[in-house]
């Protein structure tokens, strides 16, 4: 598995996350994130798409860990960002290319 992920946008711009499993041991800082499946090597698929003032309080606890694990998420990507705008901006952008099934 590799560890990193790019994403792509609406927009055409292009975000680099590291892959993590879904038990790590967060730090208490702010980025994006995306609970994702691989469903082929080196291929994923955003089952949800969000961000955080805190990945250490918001996702060992997360309300959509029921729909991530019913529609397959296995991972979470992420990066830190702790510029609150960028990161809406960014949630938006992926948001608006990708079919997340549990952002509805």
């Amino acid at each position: 598995m590799a560890n990193e992920c790019i994403w792509t946008g609406a927009s055409g711009k292009k975000y680099k996350y590291t892959i993590y499993a879904m038990d790590t041991d967060w730090n208490d800082v702010a980025g994006n994130y995306i609970f994702a499946k691989e469903t082929s090597p080196h291929n994923w698929v955003a089952v949800y798409i969000g961000e955080t003032e805190s990945f250490k309080e918001r996702l060992p606890n997360h309300n959509e860990l029921p729909c991530v694990h019913r529609n397959g998420g296995t991972h979470i990507h992420a990066h830190t960002n702790s510029d609150s705008s960028a990161r809406l901006e960014e949630e938006a952008d992926l948001l608006a290319d990708q079919g997340t099934p549990c952002n509805q």
